[in-house]
């Protein structure tokens, strides 16, 4: 906190443990299982490479524009609307914030169904007993961040380290017992598993490679708290570090325990099931009081993001103005009432749903590409345009090379994606355009240029196309 109280500022550890609580939440737990089912570990190597390599060339790019346009605030949507207008910068803020809220929803599932292997009144997380106690956690939640960011902030940290805790020993425990001729077994896919090509095996992991790394901007999207400006970049890149390390242990060392075939055909969370299997029942309750930390704190973080975001863009009038308002303590409310709002409806839902998790965990993946790819592509506008870098060359040159294969990963995981789940996001992104109309006419500015026409009866398109494909069955969720 500074002198003044009114601004409150995060120093680079609390943005740090930003970026790891947002990246640390349920799909590190999942992890074993899920790259089980898809690949052995040489097929994972190459996953975690092209996951991690294109994830990292993301992470210095937000750094590049967090140190290159220090007046963009909120940066996933600033940095669209940057460089491509505004129905492209509300496109991706968004579908961030939808897929965000999504997100959210797949916690309090995770939450409920890990708690229904202890309570069976809470089943598989869609009783009404587990709704009505997601729904109180939801509200507590949301009263304790209206009292401030700063607050909130503090408890993500002190959240962070305590989570990381069970990670780390599930890590040490499996490096004891690492049997190096089971994983030389299962190295080139083991035995009893479907036989698929190295680039099936790899395309596979995408969409929970993006969902474990969703929160990798979590410090860009914070950066007007920063106390300084160099700590938004320094923050991404070491929190990503962290992360990556943590994610790629978890799912390498089981292939050294446990037989592939084991290993795939563990219920969720992996993790918790993997520990059980190598020292007993009390491997599974410590996992699963770390998930139930980690979600927690994972779902604070991102009410905290999805606030932002949504907040950001109502004080730059590109939703309606008053999400853009913040009470007394400074925290976006109207935005916050807004997306908890979304997250009940979403939470309640879950009650008519055959597999909740799954699916809004791949929902959540495939709405936050098109905000990713739209802030790879502005930093490779950036880059060669030449703006902000005078002759700095060599610093242009490398930027312009993570700028473009960030460009090139982006639009891989479009296309790994799928078409199912690319229909499924335009039925929410075109409706979500309401918003967009609100704010323009509140402004009494023209709705859209000639292109931004094109792109909204796109999405129109598609949405009715997905639309048909559920109605007919061709599309199954």
């Amino acid at each position: 906190m500074t002198a003044n109280p009114s601004i409150q500022k995060l120093s680079l550890f609390a943005l740090t443990a930003m970026v790891v609580g947002s990246m640390v939440g349920s799909g590190i737990f999942s992890l074993p299982r899920t790259f089980g089912i898809a690949t052995g570990p040489f097929g994972a190597i190459f996953a975690w490479c092209i996951a991690g390599g294109g994830m990292y060339t993301l992470a210095r790019v937000f750094q590049a524009l967090a140190e290159r346009k220090p007046e963009l605030d909120a940066g996933v949507y600033a940095y669209a609307k940057e460089g491509f207008g505004d129905y492209p910068g509300f496109l991706s803020a968004f579908g961030y914030w939808i897929g965000s809220c999504i997100g959210n929803v797949s916690y309090w599932v995770l939450i409920k169904s890990t708690l229904g292997a202890f309570f069976p009144v809470f089943g598989d997380g869609n009783t009404v007993i587990a709704i009505v106690v997601a729904s109180i956690g939801i509200w507590l939640f949301h009263f304790m961040i209206l009292r401030g960011v700063q607050q909130a902030a503090a408890i993500n940290t002190i959240v962070t380290i305590a989570k990381i805790v069970p990670i780390l020993v599930f890590i040490v425990i499996l490096i004891i017992g690492f049997k190096a001729d089971l994983f030389r077994t299962n190295f080139w896919g083991g035995e009893g598993m479907p036989d698929k090509s190295l680039f099936e095996q790899i395309r596979a992991t995408m969409l929970v490679t993006v969902f474990v790394f969703l929160g990798i901007e979590g410090a860009s999207v914070y950066s007007r708290y920063a106390k300084e400006r160099a700590h938004v970049g320094a923050a991404t890149i070491l929190g990503f570090t962290i992360v990556t390390s943590l994610m790629v242990l978890v799912t390498m060392l089981p292939y050294a325990v446990l037989h592939r075939a084991e290993i795939a055909d563990m219920r969720q969370p992996s993790m918790a099931t993997v520990l059980e299997a190598v020292v007993g029942h009390w491997g599974a309750i410590f996992v699963s009081v770390g998930l139930l930390v980690s979600v927690l704190g994972a779902y604070l973080a991102w009410s905290l993001i999805c606030a932002e975001v949504l907040s950001a863009a109502g004080r730059t009038r590109d939703m309606p103005a008053l999400f853009g308002t913040e009470n007394a303590n400074k925290v976006p409310a109207a935005a916050l009432w807004l997306t908890n709002g979304i997250v009940q409806l979403f939470v309640i839902s879950t009650y008519w749903s055959q597999d909740a998790f799954a699916l809004m965990l791949n929902l959540t993946s495939v709405m936050s590409l098109i905000p990713f790819f739209l802030v790879a592509a502005y930093g490779l506008l950036l880059v060669r345009r030449g703006e902000t870098y005078g002759k700095e060359s060599s610093d242009r040159t490398r930027d312009m090379v993570f700028a473009g294969i960030a460009v090139v990963y982006t639009l891989f995981l479009i296309y790994s994606a799928g078409m199912k789940f690319l229909l499924l996001s335009l039925i929410l992104y075109a409706p979500g355009t309401a918003l967009y109309f609100w704010a323009r006419l509140e402004q009494k500015a023209r709705v859209f240029t000639a292109v931004e026409w094109v792109i909204f009866i796109a999405a129109a398109v598609g949405a009715a196309v997905g639309i048909h494909g559920l109605a007919t069955g061709y599309i199954t969720i």
